[in-house]
């Protein structure tokens, strides 16, 4: 049986902390701001990220350099047989098709999951391949059957702030404005590899009820019930909202765990803080 190991990218939140003790490695995201590269978690803390953003400095994500990713793949393949990558979304980020790219010199021994996940998401997709290795599937297995699960996950998100879609192009000045006058409450919703409009909330109370009953319909028509399903709490720089959002979940739903961990800052920087995020990813077979 081949050893599988498995690698993903800061975008999943898994912390280096974590990394270590699941046994996987983690490429950081590099950020841009006002000209110098950063990356998460090694040169910039979500504090400090979110202390600059509110400065209002130029940021910018951008993918990592192809060496940074060959090198950790290299490293794990001397103590595997092949890596599993599971980078973000190729509908968010340029980084996964960079990924696929590379891993043509690598005759079938680094497999590129493309499963368009992001956040707690994909996060989950790495502990499911890391129990898929454990199965004794191989790394080309293991790809296949992430991506024939890629559509069968849900993350609605509201935003506390229209600022940052008005900024990066994605609403206009003039919506934005009426938006913040209004105080309204976007929620956006992740269904396969697009970040979408879903509906609008006049309170963040009516936001977190409309990402409920949304989950719901989800899980009822589209995963056959709460028992085919993790749940999971997003956040970004909203800790305190984000626990009380778990555990009402876990009233609504009757259940044990949700799994709950900040927005990685490739997000984060095109939302702003206090954005609150309900997801959910299938159980696997």
């Amino acid at each position: 049986m081949s050893r599988v190991a498995v690698v993903t990218d800061s975008n999943s939140g898994i912390t280096l902390d974590e990394a270590k003790k699941l046994g996987i490695k983690v490429v950081p995201m590099p950020f841009l701001i006002d000209g110098k590269t950063y990356y998460e978690e090694i040169s910039l803390s979500q504090e400090e990220f979110f202390k600059r953003l509110e400065d209002d400095v130029e940021i910018s994500t951008s993918q990592p350099e192809p060496g940074l990713v060959t090198d950790i793949w290299d490293t794990e393949l001397k103590q595997a047989d092949e890596v599993v990558y599971i980078p973000m979304s190729s509908g968010l980020s340029s980084s996964c098709h960079t990924a696929a790219m590379l891993a043509e010199d690598y005759n079938g021994k680094v497999q590129v999951v493309d499963n368009q996940r992001i956040s707690v998401t994909q996060r989950q997709s790495v502990l499911d391949a890391m129990t898929l290795a454990d199965r004794g599937m191989s790394a080309a297995e293991i790809k296949e059957y992430l991506e024939r699960q890629k559509f069968e996950s849900s993350i609605y998100i509201m935003l506390d702030t229209l600022k940052y879609l008005r900024r990066g192009g994605r609403i206009t000045p003039a919506a934005a404005a009426l938006g913040s006058a209004l105080r309204l409450k976007p929620v956006l919703q992740i269904q396969g590899e697009k970040l979408d409009a879903y509906t609008i909330a006049r309170t963040k109370k009516q936001g977190v009820n409309k990402m409920l009953s949304a989950m719901e319909d989800d899980i009822n028509k589209r995963f056959n019930g709460i028992s085919n399903v993790h749940l999971e709490v997003a956040h970004t720089k909203n800790e305190t909202a984000a626990l009380e959002f778990v555990q009402t979940i876990k009233e609504k739903f009757a259940v044990d765990t949700v799994d709950i961990a900040p927005l990685s800052l490739s997000v984060s920087c095109h939302i702003g803080a206090g954005a609150l995020a309900i997801a959910c990813s299938k159980v696997i077979d």
